[in-house]
């Protein structure tokens, strides 16, 4: 007589990875929640940018308005690049990092989550606060919802170079210095396609296509570049 094989059905598995994904998802929020300090440096550099550039550049309406999408959109590139360098060092230094890869837990999916909930702290809050082109530079508020729309379809692709720039430079002393530097020109095409979008908006022209492969491009990176970081970090922790 054989023995008889209890298989976890399909809603136990499920299950179970619901669990590990719900944990991990809490940790990290709850890490995020407790550096709220550091998370805020990159939101009052964009507010600061965004504030000044029209004292600075003058309080002439059709200059104001041709300005303001590129003017917000570097704020928001500037911020963003600002706040990743703290991505990964902190799990590595504290050993986070090297509890996660000895347990054989899923460092895509860690990765995924801690670049998830970073992107809301950052440039979820950036894309609102974007708004705000409104008052300060006049825009109109089709041409500013637009420039929100293209920073949520754009940003995620942006968060994910830089997220890759950050793991690379992760085992150097002064990682940090070269973050930017590593980062920013694979971010310059992303910031041409979004300001060109808006730009056709303004016109009168149809820059939707541009807006859906700035999204199809956010989706793949989302999709493949966890586990391009993952398997980055694993390297940097044995080193």
């Amino acid at each position: 007589m054989q023995p008889v094989v209890n298989t976890p059905k399909k809603s136990d598995v499920a299950a179970i990875r619901g669990i590990r994904f719900g944990q991990l998802w809490r940790r990290e929020w709850q890490v995020k929640q407790q550096g709220a300090v550091q998370w805020l440096y990159p939101l009052v550099l964009f507010l600061m940018i965004i504030t000044l550039f029209p004292l600075a550049v003058g309080s002439e309406p059709q200059l104001l308005q041709r300005l303001a999408v590129s003017a917000v959109w570097i704020a928001a590139l500037l911020s963003l690049v600002m706040g990743v360098d703290g991505l990964f060092k902190p799990a590595l230094d504290n050993g986070t990092l090297a509890q996660l890869v000895v347990a054989k837990a899923s460092i895509p999916l860690w990765v995924l989550i801690r670049l998830a909930i970073h992107w809301i702290f950052s440039s979820g809050i950036v894309a609102v606060l974007s708004l705000l082109a409104v008052p300060l530079f006049q825009l109109s508020w089709f041409e500013a919802g637009i420039l929100m729309a293209s920073i949520v379809a754009g940003s995620p692709m942006l968060l994910m170079l830089s997220a890759i720039a950050s793991s690379l430079t992760l085992s150097l002393k002064n990682g940090a210095v070269l973050v930017p530097l590593i980062a920013l020109p694979m971010q310059l095409p992303v910031l041409i396609f979004a300001t060109g979008a808006v730009d056709l908006f303004a016109t009168g022209l149809n820059g939707l296509p541009i807006l859906a492969l700035l999204l199809a491009g956010s989706i793949m990176s989302v999709l493949l570049m966890p586990w391009v970081i993952a398997q980055t970090l694993k390297m940097a922790w044995l080193n």
